[in-house]
């Protein structure tokens, strides 16, 4: 077994034996709660619902475009003003593509969302960042319309340190 497969095939163990779906515990927001009503601005539910946790990319990208700089101003700006909060940035890619490219593209996806919030004042104490790769697809099919859904950065709130 080569170097790189044998690297590949740790991160993808690493990645799958350290996340799970409830990152923080509790709802996904750890001793804050749960995720909170959507009508309470400071919530991880208004976060979901109104500001939006996710942008999308282009295929084999991890640049961001105009509408994600938008929704990442409002991220920014919704953390700024609930300093009790930290990040998980998930990078995620479509099912095309090897595994290890994959977990490669979808951590700079992660690092881009990543360098966004913090070009935007976010602590990087704040927002740790994860790839998936291709292992956790919100839709499956072979059509663009489910890889365009996959190729996406999640921002998944949880306590900040100390709370």
């Amino acid at each position: 077994m080569n170097i790189m497969r044998y690297t590949a095939i740790l991160a993808v163990a690493f990645v799958a034996a350290c996340a799970t779906p409830d990152r923080f515990g509790a709802g996904g927001t750890g001793g804050l709660g749960g995720l909170g009503s959507p009508g309470d601005p400071a919530s991880a539910a208004y976060f979901q619902a109104t500001v939006g946790d996710r942008v999308f990319f282009e295929v084999d990208q991890s640049t961001l475009s105009a509408t994600d700089r938008v929704t990442l101003d409002g991220q920014a700006q919704w953390l700024l003003d609930n300093p009790d909060y930290a990040t998980v940035i998930e990078g995620h890619a479509d099912e095309r593509g090897t595994t290890e490219y994959n977990i490669a593209l979808g951590a700079r996806r992660a690092s881009a969302v990543q360098e966004y919030l913090f070009a935007q004042g976010i602590a990087l104490s704040r927002l740790q960042t994860v790839s998936f790769g291709k292992e956790r697809p919100v839709e499956i099919c072979s059509d663009e319309i489910c890889y365009a859904q996959n190729r996406r950065g999640v921002t998944v709130l949880g306590p900040a340190a100390g709370v």
